[in-house]
């Protein structure tokens, strides 16, 4: 579990860092970073996974320790996992944050534009 505080401490960090207005909660056996409300990454037993375009998701499948998300046996487009030995380097940990809050930002800007 040291592992996983480790890494929760240093996304939030890196979130707070961005000036990213995140909410914190207990989802999927870790903590779970939200962005207005909408998941955006979320820190485990060694991974975090992150919520990406599904337009991007192949591409980022081409990166070493990256994987889908599979629950129930089902796949999900959008959602990778990706291995603790590959966020290493803050760098590292900074790519995947970022690419999980391009898409989510446009996703909770695309949403609330619809609700008005």
């Amino acid at each position: 579990m040291a592992t996983d505080m480790i890494l929760a401490n240093r996304v939030r960090s890196a979130l707070a860092g961005e000036g990213v207005p995140f909410e914190e909660k207990r989802m999927f056996g870790g903590i779970a970073f939200l962005l207005r409300g909408k998941l955006t990454v979320a820190v485990g037993r060694d991974r975090l996974m992150c919520r990406i375009d599904p337009d991007v998701h192949n591409t980022a499948l081409q990166h070493t320790g990256c994987r889908t998300v599979v629950m129930k046996g089902r796949e999900y487009p959008g959602y990778v996992h990706v291995d603790l030995h590959n966020l290493k380097r803050e760098r590292q940990l900074k790519y995947w944050l970022d690419l999980a809050l391009v898409f989510n930002r446009r996703l909770v800007t695309a949403k609330s534009k619809r609700s008005r």
